[in-house]
């Protein structure tokens, strides 16, 4: 028995050390934690459980055979989060890059599956140099199993995605069907094809950073959701975000006590939005005013800034925050806001997440760029998702809805539950000026002094539309409310449909536009 514990404990030890000590300290020196480590630092203490520790790889062929490490380069396990069960797998740079083999993927196949069967949560981090070549396909066989798997399990647990090392060609397609994903600046990066095959085939050069870098992922392409300084920060902000989270799609994110009132006015919002309808304002000061205790968790917060999303709590419990912001492109809508807020509606909608919606906007972005570039379809996502929604919805009208965009915004023409407007919002087809040059152009035309008569005419129509009483009296608003009010009035409304039961007819999948 003796012989068989000293091989037991001698086994474990050898995993511990992945591909041992130089290499280990060779992770370090390029600011990066072990695969171990990163587990360490994202569970709770002592919580985590580990599964497959001695599985080794099956390969035979260029030497391999005689390269066995026990766990073959991948730690997997669960463990807790905030006292919640979470898979977790971790991928070990210090073993043969992280490589995905065939045993890899059965163990992350393995936790899956596991926690597909108890209804939790599974976070992948991933620092790995793609597959393993010296198994040719059976390590593309084994991503494609890891596809099917994030594919069925979409939309009935949360999936989130550390990148926190390379992560190429296949490898980052089973980050790209997760839910949301973290990056590491400067130490992580993702793309299809690297730097030495794009320039081989099309001649440009151009660093690892500049074309797959945390920094470019959240800025420009839209890919990653947070990018963080380092590999502490992003685990660190990963057990906040699990903190908004319900475990599956059977349950509600759990209700965090607060000490923050539910009626607190707030008379600094009574001047929140300028005299001026040209002038711009801040929407995040309006969701950080609101919600408790100012906590609010941005996603995507360095992409389409012209719409906010994130996660904020109202009285204790969670809801998915959706707000246009004026600050950015007067908060219209364009291509990549519509991507941007149709994808955090269905996640939210997926996980019976209440969506709390704030709307100024003057409508969706004009210009051929647009144009060509789809709006019609991508912004039809957007509509798409509020439309499909089943989650308590409730919305806000600062200032401006005009057009179609207003209709987008969770109006309740699309099973809005709860549609407030504060006095000064202005719901109409568009601004009254344009408004105006359209319905009274002859007599604009014909008048002595045009200007006089555009003017006369702006402002007429502008009494007639620029309040939002004209709604309110065919019931598409519920209520006007004073600004200082509207934490106090969305709690109350979110309470009211706190148990709303709402279906959609019976298919086998929708075909939103993609």
């Amino acid at each position: 028995m003796r012989e068989i514990v000293e091989k037991l404990e001698s086994l474990r030890e050898e995993a511990r050390l992945g591909g041992g000590q130089r290499r280990i300290d060779a992770q370090h020196a390029r600011g990066k934690l072990t695969a171990r480590e990163r587990i360490e630092a994202l569970l709770d203490p002592d919580s985590f459980e580990e599964v497959g520790m001695y599985v080794g790889h099956r390969c035979v062929d260029f030497g391999m055979a005689e390269q066995q490490m026990p766990g073959d380069g991948c730690v997997t396990g669960h463990g807790r989060i905030h006292g919640r069960t979470v898979f977790v797998f971790s991928q070990d740079f210090t073993v043969f890059g992280g490589s995905l083999s065939e045993t890899n993927a059965e163990k992350i196949c393995a936790i899956m599956d596991m926690a597909m069967k108890v209804g939790a949560p599974v976070i992948g981090l991933n620092d790995s140099g793609g597959a393993r070549i010296q198994e040719g396909v059976a390590s593309l066989a084994g991503y494609a199993e890891v596809f099917q798997r994030n594919v069925l399990a979409s939309g009935v647990i949360p999936q989130i995605s550390a990148i926190m090392g390379p992560c190429a060609g296949g490898a980052v397609y089973s980050p790209a069907l997760t839910d949301f994903i973290a990056m590491v600046k400067d130490t992580s990066y993702m793309f299809v094809t690297g730097p030495d095959v794009v320039k081989t085939v099309t001649h440009e050069i151009i660093t690892a950073e500049a074309l797959g870098g945390a920094v470019t992922h959240a800025t420009k392409s839209g890919v990653a959701d947070f990018a963080y300084e380092n590999d502490m920060e992003l685990l660190k902000q990963l057990r906040r975000l699990m903190s908004f989270l319900p475990s599956n799609n059977r349950e509600k994110a759990p209700r965090v006590e607060t000490l923050d009132v539910d009626d607190r006015p707030d008379e600094s919002l009574d001047f929140l939005v300028p005299d001026d309808a040209q002038k711009p304002y801040d929407m995040k000061e309006l969701v950080e005013k609101v919600v408790d205790n100012g906590d609010f968790l941005e996603t995507q917060a360095s992409y389409a800034k012209n719409i906010i999303t994130g996660f904020a709590r109202m009285d204790g419990q969670t809801v998915g925050i959706v707000a246009n912001q004026p600050m950015v492109l007067a908060g219209c809508l364009d291509i990549s806001s519509a991507i941007k807020g149709a994808r955090f509606v269905r996640f939210c909608d997926c996980f019976n997440i209440p969506l709390l919606t704030f709307v100024d906007v003057p409508g969706f972005l004009p210009g051929s760029q647009q144009e060509l570039g789809g709006i019609i379809k991508h912004g039809a996502k957007l509509l798409y998702a509020y439309a499909e929604a089943t989650v308590p919805k409730i919305t806000v009208i600062t200032r401006k809805a005009y057009g179609g965009a207003y209709d987008v915004m969770s109006s309740k023409h699309l099973r809005g539950d709860v549609n407030f407007a504060w006095p000064n919002a202005e719901i109409a087809v568009m601004g009254p000026k344009g408004a105006s040059e359209i319905i009274f152009r002859h007599e604009i035309k014909n008048a002595e002094d045009p200007e006089a008569k555009l003017k006369e005419k702006t402002d007429q129509y502008a009494e007639k539309f620029a309040n939002p009483f004209i709604a309110a009296q065919r019931g598409f608003i519920d209520e006007v409310i004073l600004p200082h009010n509207t934490r106090l009035r969305a709690i109350r409304a979110l309470r009211l449909m706190a148990d709303k039961q709402l279906s959609n007819p019976w298919k086998k999948h929708d075909n939103m536009p993609l």
